[in-house]
């Protein structure tokens, strides 16, 4: 089950407006030029950001994501339906002959068992045509993010178009490495409704990620930093390699 900020119908519509700048999105849409990607498929799309993104630059884009209520927000974005919006995860999606995968953000790290983590990298596998890339990124965790996280616990309140003002909490709940639980408390002002989400992620070292990607049929091209963010998060660059 997707984590309600992502799943529940009035956290998914206030996702965008508390994630801010998407400065990250820009190395995504130049490795796809790197790369020569023309098919691209999103894994964990949300409300469709990246995607928006990709389609604007002149690609096909499949954009596949296990909430629904992300996917109608993304929809939104697209009225003439240039995306195809996929409702399930990368184990859901047929052979595409994409040329890229990608997932952004946390996505990497939601998939907390080896099994869950290893049917995500074989439906991306099938998605992808030979020789087609994967590209995602992961927190380092070294870098210790929980610890910033739990340091700044101040409400941020944003009025939010055709809602009104939204105060958003997080609270670090739980760390039993690799293993990290936080949640997010939003108070909706203008009726005073309290909505809570729950989430965990699974920081996994770069070793980790390396052996799982050769397991899982790719080969590693490259390991980056991210532009926005140096020293504190892996970009993996993985081939299908068969």
């Amino acid at each position: 089950m997707p984590d309600a900020i992502f799943s529940h119908p009035r956290l998914a519509p206030v996702y965008d407006a508390f994630d801010g700048d998407r400065g990250d999105l820009a190395a995504y849409l130049a490795a796809a030029d790197e790369l020569g990607a023309e098919r691209v498929l999103d894994v964990g799309c949300g409300t469709g950001c990246l995607a928006i993104l990709l389609a604007d630059s002149g690609r096909t884009v499949v954009g596949v994501d296990p909430a629904e209520a992300s996917l109608e927000v993304a929809r939104s974005k697209d009225p003439t339906g240039r995306i195809t919006w996929v409702h399930g995860d990368a184990t859901t999606v047929p052979a595409l002959d994409a040329d890229l995968a990608v997932m952004t953000g946390n996505v990497a790290q939601v998939f907390l068992s080896d099994d869950d983590w290893a049917r995500n990298l074989q439906g991306i596998h099938t998605a992808l045509r030979p020789g087609g890339h994967l590209v995602f990124e992961t927190r380092r965790p070294e870098r210790r993010a929980w610890e910033d996280w739990a340091a700044d616990t101040a409400p941020v309140t944003l009025d939010v178009p055709g809602i009104g003002p939204v105060e958003q909490r997080l609270e670090v709940t739980d760390v039993s490495l690799p293993f990290v639980s936080f949640r997010y408390t939003y108070r909706f002002l203008a009726d005073d409704a309290v909505v809570t989400s729950d989430s965990t992620l699974r920081f996994r070292d770069r070793d980790e990620v390396e052996t799982s990607l050769t397991a899982g049929g790719y080969r590693v091209v490259d390991v980056r930093e991210a532009p926005d963010r140096p020293g504190r998060e892996f970009v993996f660059v993985a081939e299908r390699a068969s």
